[in-house]
């Protein structure tokens, strides 16, 4: 009988990171649990595109904040530490709750985090191209994303605390499209919202904060939809924007 197989052993079986006599255990698991094996396919997929993507520019000079996102406390080099971030190794968060109505996702929350943190690390340094749609098409950016993502989204307005929004574009993760906005304030500084269906079922609506490699995260869960504000702007700076944002979202889609 196979012994229970479990999320870690899944991560480390698509990193490749199993012992032969595990590796063949959880591929026997596979077969009987077709649920895991479409999850491990997704982040297989993910891993593989992530590697097409972004393996060309490993051996190009890392911007700054890249590389302190990227930042480990161990002495690996500062390039064999962004190509484990961008394979998507899992990687701990620590998300703590700070409202009320915690309720855990049908895909965990610490996920919508690490990934939106990520995808901030990844894009957030970029000077030419940080965003595939920029904010002087923000209504057929809105109405684009939002028909890829499958909900009606709205670019919250963060002029009120000093931010304009830059642009946006469409990702991809294990859970489907991503839509992620980015917004910049006077001195360049970056943010980005993430979002992304985040449950089959309809939750309670959460709002936690969780940092991942010096990245602020603040997500929340809203029906079948989960939001993430990332950024390295201070977490009082990041925490009022997230309070902005969880407001304006939550009023318009209750509307």
């Amino acid at each position: 009988m196979t012994d229970a197989v479990y999320e870690h052993d899944l991560h480390a079986y698509v990193d490749g990171a199993l012992p032969e006599a595990r590796r063949l255990e959880v591929e026997a698991w596979l077969l009987a649990h077709p649920a895991d094996a479409a999850r491990v396919k997704a982040w297989s997929a993910q891993n593989q595109a992530l590697h097409a993507a972004f393996d060309a520019v490993l051996g190009e000079p890392l911007p700054l904040q890249l590389a302190r996102a990227a930042r480990r406390p161990s002495r690996a080099s500062p390039f064999r530490a962004v190509a484990a971030l961008l394979a998507m190794t899992a990687t701990g968060l620590g998300g703590y709750m700070i409202g009320i109505h915690a309720e855990q996702a049908a895909l965990a929350p610490t996920h919508l985090a690490r990934d939106a943190a990520i995808a901030h690390a990844v894009f957030s340094p970029e000077s030419r191209h940080p965003v595939e749609v920029d904010a002087t098409h923000a209504e057929h950016l809105v109405a684009w994303l939002s028909k890829r993502v499958g909900t009606p989204l709205h670019a919250p307005d963060f002029s009120a605390q000093g931010f304009k929004l830059l642009g946006g574009r469409l990702l991809t993760d294990e859970a489907g499209p991503v839509a992620q906005f980015m917004y910049e304030d006077r001195i360049e500084r970056r943010v980005t919202l993430y979002v992304r269906r985040a449950a089959t079922n309809r939750q309670l609506a959460t709002f936690r904060h969780a940092t991942e490699n010096d990245v602020d995260v603040f997500y929340w869960i809203d029906g079948d939809f989960g939001y993430a504000l990332s950024g390295q702007i201070g977490r009082q700076a990041m925490q009022q924007l997230a309070d902005a944002a969880y407001h304006q979202l939550t009023s318009a889609t209750r509307r």
